[in-house]
């Protein structure tokens, strides 16, 4: 089971706790970290990208850093690519490759899914990876988002074809092997690995 680890700095005391919490995904082998701060100027964005690819780098292993945030940003910082939202423009992958082409390695690129037709247009853009959400029930402020299920995600799964697709929304320790059961390549959250729960996914 890949695990994909999102960022909110709202859910920590300080920005040093953020970058401790950053550092033990990385040391524990978690495999994206998505820097996901979209009310950062875009100063205070670049600032914090850079700091959580340092912290990243110097912990050793294998994680990879992308920004929800401008390809020409993710690059300058020295992540490994971007995530992109749904909704953008068709060319949105592409722009993010043409940006990329700057630098030796190609980047990864991961995009927000929430039906079969984005992730068919995903897998046909040649997206590294996908997150399709919400598969499960889950709070946002006051409102409750209804959830897909497992069998909307194993439709993805199947539509995707080769193209990784990872489970978010929801998830929990207890029902993200269900996930991966369905075809998910893997689990990606907020509050399960700012919690350290996602500990427990890889006892």
């Amino acid at each position: 089971m890949q695990l994909y680890a999102i960022t909110n700095r709202r859910l920590f005391p300080s920005q040093s706790a953020l970058l401790e919490c950053v550092e033990t995904w990385a040391r524990g082998g978690v495999d994206y970290v998505q820097v996901r701060e979209k009310d950062l100027a875009p100063e205070e964005l670049e600032a914090l990208t850079c700091e959580i690819v340092y912290t990243v780098r110097k912990a050793g292993g294998r994680t990879r850093v992308l920004l929800n945030g401008p390809a020409e940003t993710a690059l300058q910082c020295g992540c490994d690519g971007v995530h992109l939202p749904s909704g953008l423009p068709s060319n949105a992958i592409q722009h993010a490759r043409k940006i990329w082409a700057k630098s030796a390695a190609a980047p990864v690129i991961s995009v927000s899914c929430h039906t079969i037709a984005e992730i068919e247009h995903a897998r046909r853009r040649a997206a590294t990876l996908a997150l399709f959400a919400p598969v499960f029930e889950k709070r946002v402020t006051d409102e409750v988002v209804p959830g897909q299920g497992l069998a909307a995600l194993s439709e993805a799964c199947l539509a995707a074809a080769s193209m990784p697709v990872f489970a978010l929304g929801g998830v929990t320790t207890q029902n993200a092997s269900e996930c991966v059961s369905a075809g998910a390549t893997g689990v990606a959250a907020i509050r399960l690995f700012a919690s350290g729960e996602w500990t427990r996914l890889i006892l």
